[in-house]
């Protein structure tokens, strides 16, 4: 008898069938983010990284070039099982002539991408690049007080809706926009609603451009604070889930982007409760907003629990979001998005009794059978998911290879 199959006898014994996690996880699709491949620098500027954000490192083999960066997502995406989308930064538009400029980008730079999406049978989702540009002005873009700054980037704004509109019908595939801006003041301001009125006005009319909301699902994303941006964030929590409910577009949680108490995990069922769909941006912090490599870790698994336990697999947008220059950087791809998807499998292999033991208060039995799922076979399931999908266990030496022939003689 295999290991798989005696796998199976001890979750049954546990009322699980393996199974059934293995075909639901399958089907969930994961957007694995393009930034990983070249520390966030894009194709479309020479400014150095702002914003608060910061890609520390200088492990060599850095996509320089969109042809080097499709290579190394091809190479990663070899390695991981399972659905996928690719989630890009506007930054990241190929020019065949002159850079027009962010505000007036257009689908036709980022046919490549399209191009590349349709040859692989993948979805595109999308995000507006407002920072390391000449027009982010004392770190500010669409709250900015002067004018022609803040109406460069709503017009940066508007234009990515409708390239997202082109991304879902060129693939198929419906694409998630997500708005996000580092706006802020590193010390303590004197004004808070000032900039977060304009930043309502900026969105307001950012979306008074129309699209078809069953393509594309507009997202926008909160931030507690940046590197530089240490005191006030515009774009806070509380905005961002205020604006989301109103105006009816979906909330979108990083668990990078919280006081380092609080927990995403712990957010999802409420946002559940009040949307149709919500979207997350699933990182690594430490200590703050580091975007470290997601590991197989508490709160990675805990997410994973609150989506399979709310029957939520399609109700909750999944991407990455990290990047660590320290190390091999496609090796960072592969084990971030495999162990999300690990944390999917280890909570689509939890039982349902689970809950039923929750209502009638029966916690001695729900705490012991949670500590014996610890110590289940999980690596074996894991190993067949891996195996149905055609895709090595062993990615390490396959990567050191690549690196070999490919990332050093850059």
């Amino acid at each position: 008898m295999s290991r798989f199959e005696e796998a199976k006898k001890i979750y049954a014994s546990l009322g699980v069938d393996p199974e059934k996690a293995l075909d639901a996880l399958k089907d969930v699709a994961v957007s694995v983010h393009c930034w990983q491949g070249d520390d966030v620098i894009g194709f479309d500027c020479k400014e150095s990284l702002s914003g608060g954000i910061q890609a520390t490192g200088n492990y060599p083999g850095r996509a320089r070039n969109p042809e080097e960066l499709m290579a190394d997502i091809d190479k990663a995406f070899s390695l991981i099982p399972g659905k996928k989308k690719l989630n890009l930064h506007a930054s990241y538009a190929i020019f065949d002539g002159e850079n027009p400029g962010r505000d007036k980008l257009e689908p036709k730079h980022f046919e490549k991408w399209v191009k590349f999406a349709k040859e692989r049978n993948i979805g595109l989702d999308f995000n507006p690049t407002f920072f390391s540009h000449p027009m982010v002005k004392d770190n500010l873009t669409l709250s900015s007080p002067d004018e022609k700054v803040r109406a460069y980037w709503v017009e940066h704004g508007k234009a990515c809706v409708k390239i997202s509109e082109y991304f879902a019908q060129e693939t198929g595939y419906p694409c998630l926009l997500n708005i996000w801006i580092p706006d802020g003041y590193k010390d303590i301001p004197a004004d808070r609603l000032g900039p977060r009125a304009r930043f309502k006005k900026s969105l307001d009319e950012i979306l008074s451009v129309p699209y078809d909301k069953s393509k594309v699902y507009v997202t926008l994303e909160s931030k507690v604070f940046g590197i530089g941006l240490e005191s006030y964030t515009v774009g806070s929590a509380e905005f961002c889930l205020s604006y989301s409910a109103k105006k009816g577009i979906t909330p979108l949680m990083d668990n990078g982007h919280y006081h380092p108490t609080e927990m995403v995990s712990d957010k999802i069922s409420s946002l559940l409760l009040f949307n149709e769909k919500i979207a997350l941006h699933i990182t690594r912090a430490v200590r703050w907003d580091s975007d470290h490599v997601i590991l197989f870790d508490d709160e990675t698994r805990e997410i994973a629990k609150e989506i399979v336990r709310n029957d939520a697999l399609d109700r909750v947008f999944i991407a990455t979001d990290y990047f660590d220059a320290s190390i091999n950087r496609i090796s960072a791809w592969i084990t971030g998005v495999r162990n999300v998807q690990k944390s999917l499998l280890f909570a689509l292999l939890e039982p349902k009794s689970f809950k039923e033991l929750q209502e009638k208060s029966d916690f001695t039995s729900l705490m012991v059978l949670s500590e014996e799922l610890k110590t289940a076979p999980f690596g074996d399931i894991w190993n067949e998911f891996l195996s149905r999908e055609g895709v090595s266990r062993d990615y390490l030496s396959e990567i050191k290879e690549y690196e070999k022939k490919v990332l050093v003689n850059r």
